[in-house]
Formats: C-alpha cells, sequence, structure tokens
C-alpha cells in the first residue's frame, strides 16, 4: 500500500502512483498547484495545493495478509542457511 503524508495528514493511495509523484513534482517545481489525489476506493479524490518547501513524504507499507500462521508460530523469512533450515 502507498501512503502519501502531506503537512503532517496521511493519504492512502491505490497503484500506480508514479504518474502521481510526476504531477506533485511539477506543481512544486512550477512554483505550486493543486493536484488531484485519488482516493483509495471510489469518490472523487481530493485536491491538495502543493508548494516549495511543503513537507511531503512516500512510503510504502507492507499490509501482509498472504500467509497465516499459527499462534506461536513465526514468519519465515524467505533465507535459508547452509543447513537448509
Amino acid at each position: 500500500m502507498n501512503r502519501l503524508t502531506v503537512d503532517g495528514r496521511d493519504y492512502f493511495l491505490p497503484e500506480p502512483v508514479t504518474e502521481l509523484k510526476q504531477q506533485i513534482l511539477a506543481a512544486v517545481q512550477g512554483g505550486g498547484g493543486y493536484v488531484n489525489i485519488p482516493p483509495l476506493r471510489g469518490g472523487p479524490g481530493i485536491d491538495i495545493l502543493f508548494s516549495p518547501g511543503m513537507p511531503v513524504t512516500w512510503s510504502q507499507i507492507d499490509v501482509g495478509g498472504d500467509a497465516a500462521y499459527s499462534p506461536g508460530e513465526t514468519p519465515s523469512s524467505g533465507v535459508e542457511d547452509e543447513f537448509g533450515l
């Protein structure tokens, strides 16, 4: 899952985010501008005015859910040691 943090507020985004990143960068480099942030699920999204110096952070979050583990069991790192354990 992709998370965009703008001025302390988090927005969770659907894939792909490459074009959105380019739009935000262009707005900031152009001295400021509105960029539409799409919703995670349906709806019109939200327009945010980006300007130079505005704190913006991108992060990817692994929400898991692909594998189920029994209580007390630890997920494997996917790396085997030299003994195949």
